[in-house]
Parts: structure tokens; C-alpha cells; sequence
């Protein structure tokens, strides 16, 4: 890789064009009206996008032609689900679901297989030490963190040594000179009633829920309306915008 010039895949990137926002929007659109040309565009367009998020992965021995081929496919699959109406960059959207795709290549081409239960808990151990640093200025024990998820002390330690690369939620993924975009982005905050569905996620997984279901989450979670101002605007009680939210959730979390 040297004076911006990369061969990737038979594929010299420097020759790329690098679409505006404006441009994307609008390729976006004619792709949705029937333009299939509209869609190559797009995909040629956001090539660089699909090698600034492989450098993440250069330190695994992987290779890249490999890795370039695995990120091109979240391309793809951003580009047919994105949704120009929720006023979002390509990019804010894309990069987490190439990124998925690479770890899911990862995780499937490991000689080490780690149950998805062990994953699960040992992110959501990773969540609670977070949360814990932030508020108490200090690193959790294992018991406190076992206390706190309601887990046996020795699936803490055993789902946090199953992860092989774990980071912190506050590890920048990605920046095109706008806001950076940090792991927690990908994964909620303290408002989320310990659910871990994030904004860019719920938008490709919601499409089975009712829509006072699509409604609810999209003011929670698109607009940033409190359960209150939900309750409000919709005339029911802020205990049954709560219920609903929480059983949309699970049935989205049950799909993922």
C-alpha cells in the first residue's frame, strides 16, 4: 500500500471514484425506482468505504483479497436495505454492516468455535464493566460484575476468556471526517433498558413488527422521543409505550 495506490482483488483503488452524499441519495433513489445500473454505481462508488474498514482487520493474517471480496458482500446488502427516508448517511449505515459481514467470516473461519450464548455473555459483561468504570471511576471485580448480570462468577471468566479480541465500547470503528463512529454507536446506551439494538440495526429488522410497534421504536430510537413524549403523542400511558417497546424489542432480538 503505497501513495494511495492498493491492488486489491485485481482492483486498483485509487482509480475509484468517491461519490458525495448527494450522489449516493440519489443513485439510492433511482436503484429503488428500477435503475439497475444505479445499484453498480453505487457499489463501485463506496469500494474505498469497503477498504478503509478492512485496515481494522490487517493485524489478523487474514487475507485481504479475501477480506475486501467478504466486505464488498455488507456492501451489497447495506445498499438493498438501506432507507433514504430516515435521514441517515450511506456510510453511518453501511460501515457496521460490512463490518458485521468481515466478523462473521472471521468468526465462521475460526479453527476455534465459541458458542454464540458465550459471545453474547461475555459483551454483555464488556457492557456492565463499561458502565461500571463510568460511574464508579474503577474496574469491576468478577463478583461484582456476577452480582450485577446475575451470572455465575465462573461463566464471567470463562465467557470473557472466549473472546479473543475483546475491545472497549468506546474503540472508534470508523471516521470520514464527519462524527466518528465508536463501537457503543453499535450497540446501545444507558437508555436502552439493557436492550443492545442500536438505531442502524432496527432499521433492517423491524419490517415484521405492527406498526404501532414501527411507530414506538421509531420515535424511541430514530427520533430520541422519551417513552413519555411517545405516550403523549400516540394517547396511550407511558407503562404501555414501556411494554410495547420491550416486547418489540424481544421479537426483534429473537430475529437477529
Amino acid at each position: 500500500m503505497q501513495n494511495n495506490k492498493v491492488e486489491i482483488c485485481g482492483v486498483n483503488t485509487a482509480d475509484l471514484k468517491v461519490l458525495t452524499e448527494a450522489e449516493k441519495m440519489d443513485l439510492l433513489k433511482k436503484m429503488h425506482a428500477g435503475d439497475k445500473s444505479a445499484r453498480d454505481k453505487l457499489i463501485r462508488g463506496n469500494l474505498r468505504l469497503v477498504l478503509s474498514v478492512i485496515q481494522r482487520f490487517t493485524n489478523r493474517g487474514e487475507n485481504l483479497d479475501d477480506l475486501f471480496q467478504v466486505g464488498c458482500i455488507g456492501l451489497m446488502k447495506a445498499i438493498d436495505h438501506f432507507d433514504t427516508s430516515q435521514g441517515v448517511r450511506f456510510s453511518t449505515y453501511g460501515v457496521p454492516m460490512i463490518i458485521g459481514e468481515i466478523r462473521r467470516y472471521l468468526r465462521d473461519n475460526n479453527s476455534i468455535r465459541v458458542s454464540r450464548s458465550l459471545r453474547d455473555t461475555a459483551y454483555k459483561a464488556m457492557k456492565a464493566k463499561e458502565a461500571f468504570l463510568t460511574k464508579h471511576d474503577r474496574e469491576p471485580t468478577t463478583d461484582e460484575l456476577a452480582a450485577i448480570l446475575d451470572i455465575k462468577r465462573e461463566d464471567i471468566v470463562l465467557a470473557l476468556e472466549s473472546v479473543v479480541d475483546p475491545i472497549s465500547l468506546y474503540e472508534p470503528v470508523f471516521s470520514d471526517g464527519g462524527d466518528t463512529i465508536y463501537v457503543m454507536d453499535q450497540v446501545g446506551d444507558n437508555n436502552d433498558d439493557n436492550n443492545w439494538i442500536d438505531e442502524i440495526i432496527l432499521k433492517q429488522a423491524i419490517h415484521d413488527l405492527s406498526d404501532r410497534e414501527k411507530n414506538i421504536l421509531s420515535m424511541r430510537f430514530f427520533h430520541g422521543k422519551t417513552q413519555m413524549e411517545v405516550a403523549k403523542e400516540i394517547g396511550i400511558s407511558q407503562a404501555q409505550v414501556s411494554r410495547l417497546e420491550k416486547a418489540a424489542l424481544q421479537k426483534v432480538k429473537r430475529d437477529l
